[in-house]
């Protein structure tokens, strides 16, 4: 159903690919918009690994989300800070592609406790977490991404 990667020698295990899902905090989700036009944004996410699903956050109307909607399909992608190797021109990085289908969390209290866990990874402190809640968890709406494949690649980009 998907395609294997062409350059097989590049190839991360799954465990490197959910490490790197883990560790970084933003990405591209890519969904089918108007007039089928991919339309792709970058946010910020968090990663379950118990639930093995991607979680993100944003306004309870819009492109995204009328996209959505329509065609419950996406693509999220990924990619590390990358490292530059000695002798080497520019960095070498990672990136993951995910795959998946998408839906709406309606649940109240798994939105809020997903809020919690997306602002816990930027350090924000506690009390500012809940002081956001408080005020804005009535406008938000979380979605869930359920990975369907993913595969991800190291490349160098010289």
């Amino acid at each position: 159903m998907f395609r294997p990667l062409r350059r097989i020698k590049q190839e991360l295990t799954n465990e490197e690919c959910i490490s790197i899902l883990k560790q970084e905090v933003r990405g591209v989700l890519s969904v089918l918009g108007d007039n089928d036009y991919p339309y792709g944004l970058p946010i910020n996410y968090w990663y379950s690994e118990i639930e093995n699903k991607i979680y993100f956050h944003g306004a309870r109307e819009g492109h995204k989300i009328d996209s959505i909607k329509k065609h419950n399909k996406v693509s999220f992608c990924v990619y590390d800070k990358g490292i530059q190797t000695e002798g080497k021109k520019g960095l070498d990085y990672r990136s993951v592609i995910v795959f998946g289908k998408i839906k709406q969390v309606e649940d109240r209290n798994k939105t809020i406790d997903i809020c919690r866990e997306l602002s816990a990874q930027f350090n924000f402190g506690q009390d500012y977490i809940e002081e956001e809640i408080n005020k804005f968890a009535k406008y938000v709406l979380c979605l869930e991404l359920t990975p369907e494949h993913i595969s991800g690649k190291k490349v160098n980009e010289s």
